[in-house]
Parts: C-alpha cells; structure tokens; sequence
C-alpha cells in the first residue's frame, strides 16, 4: 500500500483512515475490536477517535470509544500505527459537547485537560495528531494555537489538526502560527463527498497553496450514498432513521440535511454509475474521495466489520476519467443537494 503524507508532516498514513465513532454505541465492544483488527489487516494504519465519542454523543457515554479502541491498541506495536483524537470545541451548532458540563472551549485549561484524558483513557504517552474538532468563535486564536503548541513541545502530541473550519479560520490560524512560531495545522478534517462538494469552492486552494491536508469525513454521506434511504426507506438501524424519530429539532434538521429530494435524487443516478462500472456505490463515494491531490486519507466507519468490505474494496480502484466526467455531471445537475 502506498502511503500519503498529511500537510508537510512526518506522518505517512494509508489512503483511508478507520474512524471510531460508533464505538461503545451503534458498535458493541466485540463489534468494535472486530472492525479495528480488519482494518488493520488490510494494511490501514491510521484511526481516528475523539474525546467527546461516541455518537450520538452523550454525557453517560463519553471517552467510551477511546478507552474501547485503548484496550485494542495494546495489541499492536504502538510506532506502527498513526492515532488521530480530537478536543471538543464549543458548540457545534445542532449539539452543546456533553463533556465537561457543556461548557467547552478551545482555550488553554480545556486543551490541556483534554489531552490528559485522551492519553489516559487511549493508555499512550503520545498522540500523532491532535485536532481541534470545532472552532471555537470567542477564545483569540492567538491562545489556541499557543496551547496546542505546547502540547507539541511537551512531546504529548506530534503534530496539530483542525476539522469542520473555514477557509478564513484556516488561513488565520496558520498565519498566527507562522508569525509566532507555532505548530501549524497540517490537516483539516471536513465533511466532503460526491454530496458536499463545498470544500472544493475555497479550502481546497488554501490546502493546495499551504501544504494542508484533508481528511475528508462522511465520504458516502452519512450512509445516503449506499442507496438504503432510497425507495422511501428508513431501515431500523439506520443513523438517520433514528435522527427523525427524535423531538430534537436539531437532529431532525440534520437528518432533512442529509436525506432529502436532492440527495436521493444524485444518489439514485451515482447508483447507476456505479454499477455500470461494475462497483457498489459505497466503493465509488469512498474512491472519489480519494482522488483528489489534497486528501491525504478518506475516514471511514462502519457499524459492523462487515460493512467495512465495500470501503475498504476503493484501496484497489482507480476511477476513470469516465466515471470522474459522469460524477460531475451528476453534481451539474443537482448542485450542493446537502443544501
């Protein structure tokens, strides 16, 4: 497998990174370990959890997924693998973290006592990337970046990551970084897929132009792009399904944001695609994702180690021009159908 560096980093990490958070919720532990040690057998050296997962996140069940895959890190060589975890920010827009009373933010104690919990419950001495999981819009940039370049000359974190943030607070607090002479964010982990295509109207020029890496999330948005919501269907333990059961008008908004008219309507045409090239649409969503120049690796995740297959089957798929030219015109037609 050929490995990919992230930003201008030492990190060499396969193309798709196996993502953790369904551990300790929609995955049972045993499901959990299972899903970790397929990966890992097919050559993926780089998983990423947070402090604040499992999700749906819940005050009962957060640091769950850390402290499940921590009990499955003690069966590997530490130095073989890349660990990617996160600090929760302030809130997220459709959920306050439940973690630390709500009342998180991106400043130095919270940074700080983060880490310390993330270490202790993953039972490492070092996390290869530390991320920053929301912007948080109060706390100066200038004491972000400041504390997260302490955890990296402490030797607690090798290098810093942000996820969910902007082509401005990207290039912002690169810019406070360059000038003060701070880590850097080597990565962004945004949601990006034939669905959203919105990282590629700015950050993809900040991350070409500055050497940052995309790790792209919900690359078969949310589960939509397999085809299951089609038909009018809503299977039992789906993530969406559950989302429009609940009271929650905000987990009902993100539930409409991701299944809908539009979205079902592209999907319905990336199916077709998909089989005509002889593939299933979950292994066509995560390939593209992996095509683009800025990804250094897709993140993937998986309710049971079965479902990891079809993702895992892009490793060995090179999309042609073809297939890329009928993905677009797809987009042409139902623009941004995430809304």
């Amino acid at each position: 497998m050929k490995h990919r560096y992230i930003g201008n980093s030492g990190l060499r990490v396969s193309p798709i990174c196996m993502g953790t958070m369904s551990f300790g919720s929609w995955s049972s532990k045993e499901e959990a370990l299972k899903i970790c040690e397929k990966s890992y057998e097919r050559g993926i050296n780089f998983f990423d959890t947070a402090e604040v997962y499992p999700v749906p996140p819940r005050a009962e069940t957060t640091g769950r997924t850390e402290e499940i895959f921590g009990e499955w890190l003690k069966t590997k060589p530490r130095d073989s693998l890349i660990i990617a975890t996160k600090v929760a920010g302030a809130a997220a827009g459709w959920f306050a973290p439940p973690i630390r009373h709500g009342l998180t933010a991106i400043d130095r104690h919270h940074i700080e006592t983060a880490v310390e919990g993330s270490l202790r419950r993953m039972d490492i001495d070092y996390i290869d990337l530390y991320q920053v999981h929301w912007p948080d819009p109060v706390v100066p940039m200038e004491e972000s970046m400041e504390a997260l370049d302490r955890l990296v000359r402490s030797g607690k974190v090798r290098y810093i990551g942000t996820s969910n943030e902007s082509a401005y607070g990207l290039t912002k607090s690169n810019t406070i970084a360059h000038y003060e002479g701070f880590a850097r964010f080597q990565s962004i982990q945004n949601n990006f897929s034939l669905l959203n295509r919105r990282f590629l109207d700015e950050l993809a020029t900040v991350c070409r132009r500055e050497k940052v890496s995309l790790l792209p999330y919900s690359p078969i948005g949310g589960g939509v792009l397999s085809g299951k919501y089609n038909g009018g269907n809503f299977p039992d333990d789906a993530r969406f399904s559950e989302y429009f059961k609940q009271e929650n008008e905000r987990q009902r908004a993100m539930g409409e944001r991701f299944v809908n008219e539009g979205t079902l309507a592209s999907t319905a045409r990336y199916m077709e695609i998909a089989r005509e090239a002889g593939m299933s649409p979950v292994t066509l969503a995560t390939a593209w994702s992996m095509n683009f120049d800025f990804v250094a690796s897709t993140i993937i995740g998986a309710r049971t180690s079965d479902q990891l297959d079809e993702s895992l089957a892009a490793l060995d798929v090179t999309l042609t021009d073809d297939v890329l030219r009928a993905c677009d015109e797809v987009h042409r037609q139902y623009l941004y159908p995430m809304g």
